[in-house]
């Protein structure tokens, strides 16, 4: 059963959320890549201000294509999040509650989102043309220059994610290998 989520979250809505969760998300998310994600710790580091608060918010990793005529935006697809490991402990510890990508996590990553109350949330790659349909609005918020790697604000309606890791430790990915292993007789 889908379950809608409305951002920004709070701890008690991260509380309740587990690896395998099916959810809907409405309202505002934002986007980021790598580039922008250097630039956001490069900010951190200095002790400058973010121009986005982080706190309770979702991130989606994603670098959208152009939005054709009378289009919000272009295809949306999620994008290997394993390239903003290095930068997602320090954005989690500001306050970030969600993000969402495909691939895996590293120990790091995980082990911060238990520490933080956070999730990372999966969205089905190679689907961006069906994900840009549940984008209402999108602007560029930050780091313009980066084109599809500007962070954007955007405003979904119904968009489909699964929780892939949550801050129990819970991992649908491992979850799912161990229900396939072959068992090796000595």
């Amino acid at each position: 059963m889908d379950r809608t989520i409305v951002p920004p979250l709070t701890d008690e809505v991260v509380e309740s959320l587990h690896a395998g969760d099916r959810l809907l998300i409405t309202g505002t998310i934002y986007t980021g890549r790598d580039a922008a994600h250097k630039r956001l710790v490069e900010l951190v580091d200095k002790g400058e201000p973010l121009p986005v608060d982080l706190r309770g918010q979702i991130i989606f990793f994603v670098g959208p294509t152009p939005p054709r005529p009378g289009d919000v935006i272009g295809s949306a697809g999620p994008t290997t999040s394993g390239r903003m490991d290095a930068y997602s402990p320090k954005l989690l510890d500001l306050g970030l509650k969600a993000m969402i990508g495909k691939g895996l996590r590293n120990e790091a990553v995980r082990e911060a989102l238990k520490r933080n109350k956070a999730v990372y949330l999966g969205a089905t790659g190679g689907a961006g043309a069906l994900l840009s349909q549940r984008i209402t609005s999108a602007k560029v918020v930050a780091y313009e220059d980066l084109g599809p790697e500007a962070i954007r604000e955007l405003t979904v309606k119904d968009f489909p994610v699964v929780v892939i890791n949550d801050m129990y430790g819970g991992d649908l990915y491992a979850e799912g290998r161990k229900k396939y292993e072959r068992k090796v007789d000595p």
